[in-house]
């Protein structure tokens, strides 16, 4: 309360000293002492409010904005962003001559609503949620994002999803792949939903966070300390304690308790007899031989982890661990760095745009596509990537857009799209003809992805992908084959500027430049005798080269 004397102009600063005491976060002081109140008004459009937050901590550092990125660079980011695919051509050349100052508006609404964004953000999710196992949720997710399902309606199925509705089925596909590793169970979801990973707090309280201690991880393991998973299907016992022992020795009893500190009560659970335990165990045998899923206790321990994180209050671990998950797939970095270490000593690069971000996703019934429109649409996503002055600015301060390696499937995507045939995406082709030929596409690309590194933290490309792009024998023969079906067929019936105009508007998205051109055509003058090889070698190089491997 003693916040709401201070002036407005000083809190950021005050903020920045809590937070960096180790005092509090951000949301939860917005929580507990109005603070809330002095953010944007909640009826701004969303693009406003991140445009009004980063350039106001721009103007403060003094920091000028790289330019908007052209038109031709933008539209490349923008569908590979939001439908995991390049441009045609002829969508390429034609957005860059539209003069109509909604263009931008009107692509972003197309592709929001279309199949190819549902099929792609499923792809992306099942990569966020399901990654390192081997099962996936992707029809689930698929289902969801048809009908634009809410994010904590997701989570809820997630965690408590029932196999005989369809609407639910395959959602607790999350629990079930990890249900023989409870650990693993409890840092994922809360790392991957909460954006807390509290892996570091298991053997010992965090040695570097205060926030994060042993009764912290164990009492979030207990929510699933019940749970098991039975002839395939995930069950959940009516008894059943956690006990742990702390760094010193000493044995404790978990409590289910949430991040927050919450304590959750729930009903005292007799422990079975043997007789009883016998009996459970043969009925779930009985079970399996049956295949059906194992009964639902009274009182269940994991809708109680739902309520928690979902409980009107609570300072907003769910909310803002989501949105900050979806500015990472845009920007390339969270506004809190890394995504999973949400705690006191690790401040967001803009408290205010987070915690109004978050707000006005929880009261906009969760909606992911809402916010990921509000992203895009923004001036800061439509920066440049270049910067022309002498020292770049730190990427937290989203001056200049990050250059963002492929994910494998939107790589794959990238080459799969670039050595089509031309005719076979003709401009008149209708959006339902294109929607089945892209889902065509995207099946190849997928089968294509396992040969390329998936980006993390410090990316570089694998000695594998490298080899694969150089001399791999799939590459070869999907990508560089010569055929009345393929880009590079066409290249080789057309006159020489026809040609190289249309690779680098199919490969790269745009014009070339003229030093390119020059260079091209002098490779090409060397090779006259065998000009059908040199193009293939030139379409590689475009293929192989950073500015197709990169979202810039």
């Amino acid at each position: 309360m003693v916040l709401r004397s201070v002036p407005p102009r000083a809190l950021p600063a005050v903020f920045r000293i809590l937070v960096c005491l180790g005092l509090s976060w951000f949301v939860a002081l917005a929580t507990s002492s109005g603070l809330a109140d002095e953010l944007l008004a909640p009826e701004r459009p969303v693009e406003e409010a991140i445009d009004h937050y980063i350039d106001a901590r721009l103007q403060a550092e003094g920091i000028s904005a790289a330019a908007p990125a052209p038109d031709a660079k933008l539209l490349r980011r923008t569908l590979l962003d939001l439908v995991g695919r390049i441009p045609t051509a002829t969508e390429a050349q034609a957005y860059a001559a539209n003069p109509d100052a909604a263009k931008r508006l009107q692509l972003v609404e197309q592709q929001l609503g279309s199949p190819s964004f549902v099929r792609f953000q499923a792809e992306r999710f099942n990569q966020l949620l399901m990654a390192g196992s081997n099962s996936n949720l992707r029809d689930y997710l698929q289902a969801a994002f048809q009908e634009n399902r809410p994010w904590n309606q997701m989570f809820r199925e997630m965690m408590l999803g029932r196999e005989d509705d369809p609407e639910q089925k395959g959602a607790l596909q999350f629990v079930r792949a990890r249900a023989a590793d409870l650990d693993k169970l409890t840092n994922d979801t809360s790392a991957l939903f909460f954006g807390v990973n509290i892996s570091c707090a298991q053997c010992h309280d965090h040695p570097l966070v205060a926030d994060w201690s042993q009764d912290h991880f164990y009492g979030m393991k207990s929510f699933f300390a019940r749970t098991f998973e039975n002839g395939g299907f995930v069950g959940e016992r009516a008894y059943g304690n956690l006990n742990y022992k702390t760094n010193k020795g000493e044995s404790r009893d978990a409590r289910l308790m949430f991040l927050t500190g919450t304590l959750i009560e729930e009903p005292a659970a007799a422990e079975p007899t043997d007789e009883q335990k016998k009996a459970e165990k043969k009925e779930l045998e009985e079970l399996k031989t049956k295949k059906q899923p194992p009964s639902a206790p009274a009182s269940s321990r994991r809708v109680k982890l739902v309520e928690a994180a979902l409980a009107a209050g609570e300072p907003g671990f769910f909310a803002r661990a989501i949105v900050n998950q979806v500015w990472q797939q845009y920007f390339g970095r969270g506004l809190v760095h890394p995504i999973d270490q949400m705690h006191s000593a690790n401040a967001p690069s803009h408290p205010e745009l987070l915690t109004w971000l978050a707000r006005d996703f929880a009261t906009h019934n969760y909606d992911l596509r809402r916010l990921q429109r509000g992203i895009v649409l923004s001036k800061a996503y439509a920066r440049d990537s270049v910067w022309t002055s002498n020292e770049r600015p730190l990427s937290e301060t989203l001056a200049v857009a990050s250059i963002r390696p492929l994910s494998p499937q939107q790589y794959a995507m990238a080459l799969r799209m670039a050595v089509v045939h031309p005719d076979h995406l003709p401009a008149d082709l209708s959006p339902e003809e294109f929607e089945k030929r892209m889902a065509g596409i995207e099946g190849g690309a997928r089968g294509m992805a396992s040969l390329f590194e998936h980006p993390g933290a410090d990316f570089q490309v694998s000695v594998d992908e490298a080899l694969a792009m150089a001399n791999g024998e799939r590459v070869e023969r999907e990508l560089l084959r010569d055929g009345k079906d393929t880009l590079l067929g066409k290249l080789t019936t057309l006159e020489r500027p026809q040609a190289l105009e249309l690779a680098s508007w199919t490969v790269l998205s745009r014009a070339l430049a003229p030093e390119e051109t020059q260079a091209i055509n002098t490779y090409l003058d060397a090779r006259s005798d065998r000009l059908p090889e040199a193009y293939r070698q030139v379409l590689w190089a475009m293929l192989a080269s950073g500015e197709c491997r990169f979202n810039h």
